[in-house]
């Protein structure tokens, strides 16, 4: 089977390409525009393998994204390419409107003019997956979980560009009859997140000794998926899952943002017991909140598991402590990452603050 990756070189897209290569026979087009957040480090363990290549090409360019279509001919095609930080969409929010609808509907005319062309059989066999968050179903109150039939409710700018791609996704099947598939999944963490994201920012200012910013109370709740178990789920979806389907992707680890931060900063004391910011906690601050913060996020996952037999392996428990130890482990690739774009500076104060 040919896959064609968008976002490749990303947080979640580099575990799919790195998981697709040593658990598959698949071969990969990787297609990534490498802004800030793409990130080539974080697919050097398989940049030698055959079944690899790469494409250096921007979802927003239209022809240049036809082009890589038409000359790799995938079987299928894993959209990960996206823009997803809530503060830096505060800051620059028609930067993810291009990227996350105009990117998309363009992967999905490019998609639609290769589809068509192809034979009856090849044609059956295609699919689409569109990976998006549940970010865009809004806020969840004390209880409750989000599902596949959850009414859209976007409050930022970034939930909002990708309630908009998943709607063209949804179009273009509806319309046209392009084999798609949509997954929307809870927050991830994991290897070569960048930094800007709270577990990453958390470990890395704690190992510089810098304030661990907390917004507002730290009551916020999200739920956690290790972001190889995200990997695993999105491969089951991409090939086992039904055209014109959702499939809701989560850890069943709910956690407040204050609890995560506080088990980072244990697992930090307990690593690095010489160090000389121990107690990592005493580095906490609380922060002007982020405006249009969501309270809560949880995620039922029973029909991924039901349908295609996916759980996750990880515990929040055991994945946490996976992650910690990468950042120790790979202090070359996130020194890299602060050299350059990122140096751990807040995003998306919008006045607040």
């Amino acid at each position: 089977m040919r896959v064609l990756v968008t976002g490749g070189a990303g947080f979640i897209g580099s575990a799919v390409v790195r998981t697709i290569i040593e658990e598959t026979n698949f071969e990969i087009l990787n297609v990534d525009c490498l802004t800030y957040a793409g990130n080539p480090d974080s697919l050097a363990r398989i940049a030698g393998s055959d079944r690899y290549s790469f494409s250096r090409t921007d979802i927003r360019d239209l022809p240049a994204l036809r082009r890589a279509v038409e000359e790799f001919r995938p079987d299928l095609i894993m959209h990960l390419a996206a823009e997803t930080h809530v503060d830096r969409s505060i800051d620059g929010p028609a930067d993810f409107v291009m990227t996350n609808m105009v990117g998309t509907a363009n992967l999905l005319e490019a998609t639609r003019a290769y589809w068509t062309g192809l034979d009856d059989a090849a044609k059956r066999r295609f699919r689409l997956h569109h990976v998006s968050t549940d970010e865009v179903f809004g806020s969840l109150g004390p209880s409750g979980q989000f599902s596949e039939t959850t009414p859209y409710a976007p409050n930022s700018p970034y939930s909002a560009s990708k309630a908009g791609s998943d709607h063209l996704v949804r179009a273009w099947h509806e319309t046209f009859g392009l084999p798609v598939i949509t997954s929307n999944c809870s927050n991830n963490y994991g290897p070569c997140q960048f930094p800007e994201k709270l577990i990453p920012l958390i470990i890395l200012n704690a190992l510089e000794g810098k304030k661990l910013p907390i917004y507002g109370t730290g009551k916020n709740i999200r739920d956690w998926l290790h972001v190889e178990d995200h990997a695993r789920a999105l491969i089951a979806i991409a090939t086992r899952g039904q055209p014109g389907e959702t499939y809701c992707v989560g850890g069943n680890e709910e956690r407040t943002n204050i609890d995560v931060v506080l088990t980072v900063c244990s697992i930090l004391d307990e690593l690095l017991p010489q160090s000389q910011n121990r107690p990592h906690a005493n580095l906490i601050t609380y922060v002007a909140d982020r405006p249009g913060h969501d309270a809560r996020y949880a995620i039922d996952a029973s029909k991924i598991e039901r349908e295609l037999g996916w759980r996750p392996q990880e515990t929040f428990e055991s994945g946490i402590k996976k992650t910690v130890q990468w950042y120790l482990d790979n202090r070359s690739w996130w020194e890299r990452v602060r050299a350059g774009a990122y140096r751990g500076e807040r995003l998306g104060l919008a006045g607040a603050g």
